[in-house]
């Protein structure tokens, strides 16, 4: 006995023929075969790749410190003959922060090298990110690392009315002086005056505020707003002598609405000191200062609730943990130059 399936399969000819046909017609997929044009594209691809590959390898560089923590400052050194142009902090493919390389003269028998600045920002997570290295033709390097925890503390200020209404009250004069200052801190210099240790800005070691704070301002209206410190508060009272934290150019000397008496030293291309709360000044824009050259003297002005100094740190515009450069310098040529070199 013939079941239907089988009836089918016998009888159903013109099917048979139609698959047949379409067989013949419809050859399954076979991959194509390379013109000679495209065999020398995917060579020249490989080729570059490879070659990049192997760039990268050959990179020697030093990263100080290895495991930054948020707010803390990197600094990265390389053979002035790597190509690098600028660093990019990278996290899940964003970029956090970038900064460039600049020349660090050979002195005596050491070898000049490249170096560069860049800052974690503080509220970046802790975990593994990478920076990478760029150059006129496209990436030199990748540099793994991992950013290591850090806590930060919190505070509350409350302003009276008047200095309620000196941070929330529309005002177009606070405006073009907050233009300035971010186009001051931006702006990459030429000119390499420090490449040692910071020193503090005044006697005192009181600190009313530390860098980093997640602040809360209670407004007279009820209100508030959140922000975070980006520098350290030295509670000292008006008339207290400030000085240069290191050797620089003074490129702002200025009475502002919030800050205000201030002074902006750049003592790196992209590296910056800050002072805040003056109550007079004694340099003029434009000037070249030394390690405790007077800067004059503290006070209260601007958007202070007391007398204080406010004294910051800007690596390329990004809020810098002061203490880091206390405590190491800005370029360590010594432990750059044993990595990159030997």
């Amino acid at each position: 006995m013939v079941n239907k399936e089988q009836r089918y399969i016998k009888g159903d000819k013109k099917m048979q023929t139609m698959k047949k046909s379409y067989r013949t017609t419809n050859p399954s997929p076979q991959s194509p075969v390379p013109s000679p044009s495209l065999k020398v594209y995917i060579l020249i691809v490989f080729l570059f790749s490879f070659a990049v590959s192997v760039q990268a390898e050959a990179v020697r560089y030093a990263l100080i410190p290895e495991n930054p923590r948020p707010g803390e400052p990197v600094t990265i050194g390389v053979a002035d003959t790597s190509g690098a142009i600028s660093a990019v902090l990278m996290r899940d493919e964003r970029r956090l922060a970038k900064t460039v390389f600049f020349a660090v003269p050979a002195e005596g028998e050491t070898q000049s090298f490249l170096a560069a600045v860049l800052t974690v920002p503080s509220t970046v997570r802790p975990g593994a990110a990478m920076i990478r290295l760029e150059g006129a033709k496209g990436v030199v390097c990748e540099i793994p690392f991992a950013i290591a925890e850090r806590e930060f503390e919190s505070e509350i200020i409350a302003l009276n009315t008047a200095l309620t209404r000196l941070r929330t009250t529309p005002d177009p004069q606070r405006t073009a002086e907050s233009e300035r200052l971010w186009a001051i801190l931006n702006k990459t210099g030429t000119e390499s005056h420090h490449f040692g240790n910071f020193s503090p800005p005044v006697g005192s070691t009181r600190r009313t505020s530390i860098y980093g704070n997640r602040r809360v301002y209670q407004y007279a209206s009820g209100t508030s707003d959140t922000t975070i410190h980006a520098g350290v508060d030295y509670g000292i009272p008006t008339g207290t002598a400030v000085f240069a934290c290191g050797p620089g150019r003074v490129v702002l000397a200025q009475n502002r609405i919030i800050t205000g008496k201030s002074v902006i030293i750049e003592h790196l291309p992209g590296i910056y000191s800050l002072y805040y709360h003056l109550d007079t000044i004694d340099v003029s824009e434009g000037t070249l200062v030394d390690v405790g050259t007077r800067l004059g003297l503290s006070g209260a002005t601007g958007l202070a609730t007391g007398p204080h100094l406010h004294w910051e740190i800007r690596v390329f515009g990004e809020n810098t943990d002061p203490d880091a450069f206390l405590e190491r310098p800005l370029i360590d040529k010594d432990a750059i130059l044993s990595k990159i070199y030997h």
